[in-house]
């Protein structure tokens, strides 16, 4: 339903209204008219874009950039697009904006076309283009839908002049969306609108080191593909223009703006947004939700479902930058399994690669790289190698085959003249590959199955892939033109955007580099994914540096060059929960920290929240002391060991949420708020998660401490070691948390597989079954197990594998064998536990047969030796 709102005559541009307006404006609700970074807005700049000029109270000279209400600021008539004609159509509308005055921007498009689009009851979309000529849309496979909506469960309403559209959830009234609250611009290379937010909370907007909560008070957030260590106010390694809002009353929205170009995202107190891009198109989702899990669940199912990981995947990686030879790091993965510590894949740095070029190892100090991998696959193990873009073009002709194929293909990218650009790298100069075009991809392909026959590696590291470069675009420079010097730069580190990495007119097959630079890591892990398909004909592991919407259906992310401080500590967990939300659930920290030297007791915390990241590995930077868990004192190595067990024996669980991730879009690290939406004083809880609905992690983040603060919103938890229960009114409690520890709790009304662990995956998926049971007061609860092979590729879709759902209510656990396969089959239930039977009974039946039982004064009732196949239905009940 499309409704118009009133409107009000643009005027002709003239001078800003007198201050009297300008000063009816709340401070909160200024719209910044100069966002040009190192500028000290004067009132004669300002007004020569007819702006408002109002110093900003209890401010002094010019005007704070940082965080600082803007005082030069837009009008409320400020000349803006008028729709001048709208028609409908079998998806919804188009129609025709105008505008008559050219605002200070160069490039102004002042004939613009309008396309709203009711795809789903719950997805809206919008396209406003350039119908005189064609401008650069990001080459992202979306669906396409080709009935309308027909019961939405939003109301669109448009203000024809000046243009504006408003977004309402139908059931509530709320405004989600509501662009009439500042101007929009439309020219070359420069696109801006803005909007109202229902509320403060809101979260995305990736990649950023911040909490995992956003601040409104005038932040900004700049989007553009950087090779930085983590640090606040800067734009890091991947580009995510999408953001998750809360409403009053716990309903939440998404939205997600299909833009790949410079961005800057301005949030201020109103609390509003700004959109503010140099390229592209405008081409925006709504996602009504109502809950937030469903908002994500809408999400993906626009950019692409997540990959089901490869179950080696999910155990304990360990890596470091400096293990200098392949025997010294032989010698680590034997100690590990010396100790009987967890780990199942081993990985190298950049050290293991001759003179650091792609496809060689050092012939004299990895010499036994070779017989390491091929140890490591003895022992059930496997090997993941670092990758990086930049290829050495400085060889002798003849003599390094990828240079000199790519070369002959022309799969680098060409500067502006149309030469092979070249950089500078770790293997000094290089050229970069385009993974915009498919003949790169096969030359990829080609150039890592070759490697492979050498080094039988079974997944790739995909490092520097901003693209990173040491130089500022190249050997050569950059010409001077407006890709490099666009009239509105946005607030990229270094401020240019060839800051460290290509020239921004550097030519792809697809396009300019100005417009392809946030999407190369996406492409490379495309094409990364591809080819490992091909090599091992086993779903591929990739974990990329840069991403870009949809990598999750590709490769996972770690969190890059953190440091060895408790603060990195605690912001991996909003990291983490943030690329969940964006579609990426393969995602962790370097445990431990990558860089400065580690702490015993940080390394011992960190390894116990690293045991719950979805994607474990622990990383450590040249030259600092070795952190992986043997290096430490026996005591702290047995709390690392006894994490990653803990970790292991919950593998069933965490491969069956990840088949959720897969299927239906869902998280695998949880908020809290997913689960109680409701609950306002979740929303800005990031430190603690959910592991899926069911698992409560409380990690210890501060140094010196034997106890731990968590947040318990209301319903009954349960100790996950020993079924001790507390019931809480949506409260802060007080936890035991020694050294060796780190607090678990069952939610109630969720039933969790787990299985006895062991030091590889592939000998603990092999082990029998334990069923954890946190019932509700009224004694149910339910869980559910995914099992396949753990490797071959749609298994799901292929129906290759065995899911069960398991029940408990009246006293009595079924379970129901959903679909089942050959895998299944070798799995039984050896044991079930049940927290919360409020009375001792007199008699356990399984299978309708009398059975043994010990029940404990905390209300926990335990069998075991059962023996039950997991492909076959039973029942357990007491009376």
């Amino acid at each position: 339903t499309i409704y118009w709102l009133r409107t009000t005559s643009v005027q002709a541009h003239r001078p800003p209204p007198p201050a009297p307006a300008c000063s009816a404006i709340p401070e909160s609700w200024r719209f910044d008219c100069y966002p040009e970074k190192a500028v000290v807005v004067t009132q004669e700049l300002c007004e020569a874009r007819s702006c408002c000029f109002i110093p900003a109270s209890g401010s002094t000279r010019g005007r704070s950039r940082k965080n600082g209400i803007p005082w030069c600021f837009y009008p409320p008539d400020f000349p803006s697009y008028s729709l001048v004609s709208s028609k409908d159509t079998s998806m919804g509308l188009k129609g025709t904006l105008v505008k008559d005055v050219k605002t200070y921007y160069p490039g102004d498009i002042l004939t613009l076309e309008m396309e709203i689009r009711h795809e789903t009851d719950t997805r809206l979309r919008v396209r406003i283009t350039d119908p005189s000529s064609s401008r650069f849309e990001v080459p992202l496979s979306v669906p396409t839908a080709t009935k309308k909506a027909e019961n939405p469960e939003y109301v669109v309403e448009l203000s024809k002049q000046p243009f504006g559209l408003v977004v309402k959830r139908k059931s509530t009234g709320t405004v989600l969306l509501n662009t009439t609250v500042a101007p929009l611009f439309y020219a070359d290379q420069f696109l801006q609108f803005s909007t109202a937010l229902p509320s403060r909370f809101i979260y995305g907007l990736g990649e950023h080191r911040s909490t995992f909560l956003h601040d409104v008070q005038w932040n900004t957030l700049t989007m553009w593909a950087r090779d930085v260590p983590p640090t606040e106010q800067t734009n890091l390694y991947g580009v995510h223009p999408f953001y998750l809002a809360m409403e009053d009353g716990g309903d939440a929205h998404g939205f997600f703006l299909l833009n790949s170009n410079a961005m800057d995202v301005a949030l201020q107190p109103g609390p509003a947004l700004t959109w503010r891009t140099i390229g592209g198109i405008l081409d925006f989702y709504v996602f009504l939700g109502p809950d937030p899990g469903s908002v994500v669940q809408q999400y993906v199912e626009v950019i692409g479902q997540p990959a089901m990981p490869i179950y080696w995947a999910l155990g304990y990686h360990l890596c470091r930058w400096g293990y200098k030879t392949s025997n010294a790091t032989w010698e680590v993965v034997k100690r590990m399994r010396n100790y009987g510590i967890p780990q199942d894949v081993q990985w190298n740095d950049i050290d293991y690669m001759d003179q650091a070029k792609d496809f060689t190892f050092d012939p004299m100090n990895f010499n036994t790289l070779p017989d390491l991998v091929r140890d490591l696959h003895a022992h059930n193990q496997t090997y993941v190698m670092m990758m990086d873009p930049g290829i050495s073009s400085t060889q002798p002709e003849g003599s390094y085959w990828p240079f000199d194929e790519g070369l002959k293909r022309g799969v680098f990218i060409k500067d502006a003249e149309g030469k092979t650009l070249i950089g500078k790298v770790w293997p000094g100069l290089t050229a970069f590959p385009d993974f915009s075009d498919e003949a790169t991809h096969e030359w990829w392909y080609e150039n890592l199955q070759r490697f492979h026959e050498k080094v039988p590696f079974d997944g790739l590291w995909i490092d520097m892939n901003e693209p990173s470069n040491f130089l500022d675009g190249s050997t050569v420079g950059c010409p001077s033109n407006s890709l490099e010097n666009p009239p509105y730069t946005p607030g990229v580190l270094g401020g240019l955007l060839r800051s460290k990495t290509v020239c921004a007119s550097a030519q792809q097959k697809l396009s300019t580099h100005y417009n392809l630079h946030s999407l190369y890591g996406l492409m490379e892990a495309k094409a990364t994914a591809s080819a490992l398909k091909r090599i091992l004909a086993k779903r591929p592991f990739v974990i990329s540096r840069s991403t870009f919407p949809s990598h999750g259906s590709y490769s996972g992310h770690w969190l890059g060059d953190n440091r060895s401080h408790w603060k990195d500590l605690y912001t991996s967990i909003a990291g983490m929960l943030t690329f969940n939300l964006l579609g990426i659930p393969l995602v962790g920290a370097d445990i431990c920290g990558f860089s400065e030297e580690p702490q015993e007791e940080l390394c011992v915390r960190w390894t116990q929240l690293g045991a719950f990241y979805p994607f474990a590995r622990n990383h450590n930077s040249l030259d600092m002391n070795p952190q992986d868990p043997t290096a430490f004192s026996p005591s702290a190595r047995t709390a690392m060991k006894q994490a990653l067990l803990l970790r292991y024996s919950f593998f069933p669980f965490l491969y069956t949420l990840f088949h959720h991730a897969h299927i239906k879009g869902h998280t695998v690290a949880r908020p809290l708020m997913f689960e109680f939406p409701k609950d306002v004083k979740t929303y800005g809880i990031d430190s603690q998660f959910l592991w899926g609905r069911s698992l409560l992690v409380t990690p210890v983040l501060e140094p010196g401490v034997d106890y731990v603060d968590g947040y318990f919103p209301e319903g009954l938890w349960y100790d996950f070691y020993t079924g001790d229960s507390v019931s809480s009114k949506g409260e802060e409690l007080r936890l035991s948390a020694p050294m060796d520890k780190i607090n678990l709790h069952l939610r109630q009304g969720s039933i969790i597989p787990t299985q006895e662990p062991n030091v590889t995956l592939w000998i603990s998926s092999g082990q029998p079954l334990h069923l954890v049971s946190a019932l509700s007061d009224d004694g149910s609860a339910s869980g559910d197990l995914f099992w396949d092979d753990g490797e071959t590729i749609d298994t799901y879709e292929t129906e290759r594998y065995t899911y069960v759902a398991f029940n408990v209510s009246q006293n009595t656990m079924t379970s129901s064998v959903l679909h089942s396969d050959q895998e299944g089959s070798f799995l039984s239930i050896d044991s079930a536990s049940f927290y919360g039977v409020k009375q001792k009974p007199s008699a356990v039946l399984v299978n309708s047969q009398k059975f043994p039982f010990i029940y404990r004064d905390n209300q926990v009732l335990s069998v075991a030796s059962l023996g039950l196949r997991l492909t076959q239905n039973f029942t357990i009940s007491w009376m």
